[in-house]
């Protein structure tokens, strides 16, 4: 049976753990220079509408690594939803290429794909989550403190796809969520009902980001105005400047406190250039993991493990 990779949920909580375990084991193999090759003789579509560097880089370099060829297809070259029908564009990729990964705007559009994707279908990014990335956080997390027990994760800013990610993984590891952010900025009401409901997690949505600091072991940002909503930022900028991560909030966190932030940072906006370049942060530890962990996930999702 095909699998996808389109939410944290598409998982099980073993599953989630095991890919986590993978990711360590294919990044000690990279490391060491093994001659490891899974994807030997596989392609890949790389299908943007929302461009990246990180997520570009970090897909095809760690296929490549892994003896795979992929494709990038940008905007001008498939213009998801517009130019034709999702379901024709998944049904002909499908016939070149062993998998799918997807990078878009409307969340529709990857569910779409994937329902008719005769190939697995990962998703790097839609406007209602990322689950790559946070993959790849609680990895960084993982190693760092060395176990997840007992973990208070406090986001600061927009309760976006980020955020809503977070509360996907509050649905299948036990931890402490906290997203402080302004009144209008709140994340999904629909997830965060998700979350209470298995009562696996704790999740707190509050409007005091040194409250919410206090004895936090990650403090996590992201920019104040994402892709497509850059028409936004003046407005937002009023309604954030009181959230931003800084000195104050490090320190109501506490001293063995990690900094992460899903990249590309404005420095001196979400967060200081103080706190980026502290020994607390370890936003770069973060954005390597992103090539490990999606390796493990396209493995798992390709029946390569």
């Amino acid at each position: 049976m095909k699998r996808d990779f389109l939410h944290i949920t598409d998982f099980s909580s073993a599953e989630v753990l095991e890919t986590l375990d993978i990711a360590k084991e294919v990044k000690a193999k990279l490391k060491t220079g093994e001659d490891y090759k899974p994807f030997k003789d596989c392609s890949m579509a790389m299908i943007f509408t929302k461009p990246s560097a990180r997520t570009r880089i970090s897909f095809e370099t760690g296929f490549y690594r892994l003896g795979g060829h992929a494709l990038y297809l940008g905007p001008s070259d498939i213009d998801v939803g517009k130019r034709e029908p999702v379901k024709d564009i998944a049904r002909v990729i499908s016939r070149y290429n062993d998998i799918i990964m997807a990078r878009l705007f409307a969340h529709a559009h990857i569910l779409e794909m994937a329902e008719y994707a005769d190939v697995p279908v990962i998703n790097a990014l839609t406007d209602y989550n990322h689950p790559c990335q946070i993959m790849a956080d609680i990895l960084t997390i993982q190693e760092h403190r060395g176990h997840l027990h007992d973990l208070k994760v406090v986001y600061i800013g927009d309760g976006n796809n980020i955020v809503n990610s977070w509360l996907r993984l509050a649905q299948r590891v036990p931890f402490h969520f906290v997203c402080a952010c302004p009144d209008k900025y709140a994340p999904d009401i629909d997830t965060v009902n998700a979350v209470k409901k298995t009562g696996l997690s704790r999740i707190d949505i509050l409007h005091d980001p040194l409250a919410a600091a206090k004895d936090a072991d990650v403090i996590y940002t992201d920019v104040w105005a994402s892709m497509g909503q850059k028409h936004e930022k003046e407005e937002r900028m009023q309604h954030f400047k009181d959230f931003q991560v800084n000195k104050a909030v490090m320190a109501a966190a506490g001293e063995n406190a990690l900094f992460l932030h899903c990249l590309p940072a404005e420095r001196g906006l979400e967060v200081t250039d103080g706190v980026m370049e502290s020994k607390a942060s370890v936003v770069f530890d973060e954005a390597e993991n992103r090539m490990h962990v999606q390796n493990a996930l396209m493995l798992k999702i390709m029946g390569k493990v």
